[in-house]
């Protein structure tokens, strides 16, 4: 089996490939990927669905996802996440898991080393903040590079932006992380670059930039070995 999550913006892939998964992105108006089987793609979605024809019987929903006070109206996203976070992040202190998905929208997710969802909280993501910015202004464009500054206070208007836009991400999530009580996990597509500067500033993050997908495949193989 294949999996796919249908995002806000890309489409993210997880293909079986010499005995291990490999992941990968795509477009939202891109065609099915070759040597992807429609027929075998296990599948959830937070967003729009593609143009090809995904089979209802292959979706994974939020229901059906075994985690603690987990709400049916949680994205699905999140709940994979929680779920992946919970299975491979080593955890011997028990503290609680404080899951920062840097998608379309940074989310917050928090649940207990139980497995039980504590709750969380959604902020515009990077990109979302810069097309903002750039839509709702005259002068304001997004920048070509994502090269984040090191100062605070910068003259460029592109280096001014970034550093804004990373230091409210990044003031979102000291908000709400205590490393004492907390093992902060990021993932998503602009995790990488961004947990980098995020590092500068506290210990106890882990970067699984794939955990929902990971997700998924703890999920469709904990219910094989159910049969």
């Amino acid at each position: 089996m294949n999996f796919l999550l249908v995002g806000n913006s890309r489409l993210h892939w997880a293909e079986y490939v010499e005995s291990e998964y490999k992941f990968f992105h795509t477009n939202k108006n891109d065609t099915l990927p070759e040597n992807i089987n429609i027929n075998k793609i296990i599948w959830a979605s937070v967003g729009e669905n593609p143009k090809f024809i995904l089979k209802k019987e292959n979706e994974i929903k939020t229901k059906d996802i075994r985690l603690s006070n987990l709400p049916d109206f949680f994205g699905v996203d999140r709940a994979l996440s929680c779920l992946a976070a919970l299975k491979i992040i080593e955890n011997p202190l028990k503290k609680d898991l404080l899951i920062a998905d840097f998608g379309t929208i940074l989310s917050i997710t928090k649940l207990n080393p139980n497995g039980s969802i504590l709750g969380g909280q959604l902020i515009p993501g990077f990109l979302t903040q810069l097309k903002s910015m750039q839509q709702s202004t005259k002068n304001l464009k997004i920048p070509q590079k994502y090269e984040i500054p090191t100062k605070d206070f910068l003259i460029n208007t592109e280096e001014a932006i970034l550093k804004g836009v990373t230091n409210s991400l990044n003031g979102f999530i000291n908000s709400l992380f205590n490393p004492n009580k907390d093992i902060l996990i990021t993932c998503g597509g602009d995790s990488q670059f961004l947990t980098e500067f995020i590092k500068t500033k506290k210990k106890n993050i882990i970067n699984v930039p794939n955990l929902v997908m990971e997700g998924m495949i703890i999920h469709y193989l904990s219910l094989e070995n159910l049969l």
